[in-house]
């Protein structure tokens, strides 16, 4: 247990020591994204929103997990937080376990995305070799995608 505790402190201790990447939120977009969410926020969804916002926005390297049970919001906290990445000309990649969950993550940013010149691609099984090669490709050449 001492050992596991010790390097735990020494990767703490590095994370903290190097610069992280301070987003810029530029308020009126993202007030315009969030308003096309169409459910109210809860409590608790707020929160983790403005607590995953704010360590984006910060200098230092972001160190959080999200947790709640299905259905409770976990994904538009994630969506808001691929839009902050994406004004900052950032690539985002969402990992899933599973490739109906990739689909319906897929559906849901298509979705939220649909009214933001942004461009939504995934990978999975569901799509060819040759369909999967080309957004790599595109990934590869630097092109917004999400």
């Amino acid at each position: 247990m001492r050992d596991v505790a010790a390097e735990l402190l020494d990767i703490y201790a590095e994370r903290e020591s190097k610069p992280g990447f301070a987003f810029v939120q530029d308020r009126e977009q993202y007030e315009l994204f969030c308003q096309g969410f169409p459910y109210e926020e809860t409590e608790d969804q707020q929160r983790a929103i403005g607590a995953v916002i704010g360590d984006m926005c910060s200098p230092q390297a972001m160190d959080r997990l999200v947790c709640g049970d299905v259905g409770f919001g976990k994904t538009e906290v994630a969506i808001r937080a691929a839009f902050l990445a994406v004004i900052n000309h950032k690539q985002v990649a969402l990992l899933v376990p599973t490739t109906l969950l990739a689909e319906q993550h897929y559906e849901n940013f298509c979705d939220r995305f649909a009214n933001w010149p942004i461009r939504i691609e995934s990978l999975s099984r569901f799509k060819t070799a040759k369909q999967q090669q080309a957004v790599i490709e595109d990934l590869n050449r630097g092109k917004w995608i999400l």
